[in-house]
């Protein structure tokens, strides 16, 4: 049924959100913000840059937010490395798809930086016919183009693909994309997405995952 699976990275290919949000939420209290743990939990979605514009409205230039973006992946690829592999599971499921000819994308709002640090420590660049990060799109998640870069740099009409996210933004994403997703429960739970109706199952991880 479908000829492409697009990727998110961060918390459904590898279980890091969770470093991710104590970066954030360390650096935020840094500069000002009073946010708890869970208030940071929900402003994690979209671009670094996005994030620290939500936060703090017109406080820092461009080039401000490029050293606070590259400073807290430092922090988190520091904390998480020692942690880095992927989702039990999908391995296999990389295998097995790309050896049937299933074309593969990561669709994701980490920058490059980010991305390079999982697909290099881990070697699984090669399974990958599409790389769209946060410096390819204009707008990223819960708008449609990042996964519609996706679908357009493999040459798969977007009906054909599969987006595999863990978060409800995502999905949101790609629904306004027509893409149908599948959700990886590392970050959320199934009631989080009840509103979308492009969800085709949920996952623990990726022993079960044979759509």
């Amino acid at each position: 049924m479908y000829k492409a699976f697009l990727f998110d990275l961060n918390g459904t290919m590898i279980d890091d959100m969770g470093y991710h949000i104590r970066a954030w939420h360390r650096i935020l209290h840094e500069l000002g913000a009073d946010l708890t743990m869970e208030q940071t939990k929900k402003e994690c979605y979209g671009k670094n840059h996005e994030l620290l514009e939500r936060v703090f409205p017109g406080r820092f230039t461009q080039e401000e937010k490029d050293h606070l973006s590259i400073e807290k992946e430092k922090q988190y690829q520091s904390e998480f490395r020692p942690h880095l592999q992927l989702i039990d599971g999908l391995d296999e499921v990389l295998k097995i798809y790309h050896a049937a000819g299933v074309k593969m994308a990561i669709g994701s709002a980490a920058i490059r930086f980010n991305i390079d640090f999982v697909l290099d420590g881990l070697n699984i660049r090669h399974y990958f016919d599409a790389i769209i990060s946060a410096d390819d799109v204009t707008v990223s998640k819960p708008d449609p183009e990042t996964y519609l870069r996706c679908a357009e740099v493999l040459g798969i009409e977007p009906a054909s693909c599969l987006v595999l996210e863990d978060a409800p933004k995502g999905v949101e994403s790609a629904l306004h994309a027509k893409m149908d997703a599948a959700v990886f429960t590392t970050m959320h739970v199934a009631e989080e997405f009840g509103e979308y109706p492009n969800v085709i199952g949920y996952y623990a991880d990726y022993r079960a995952f044979r759509p």
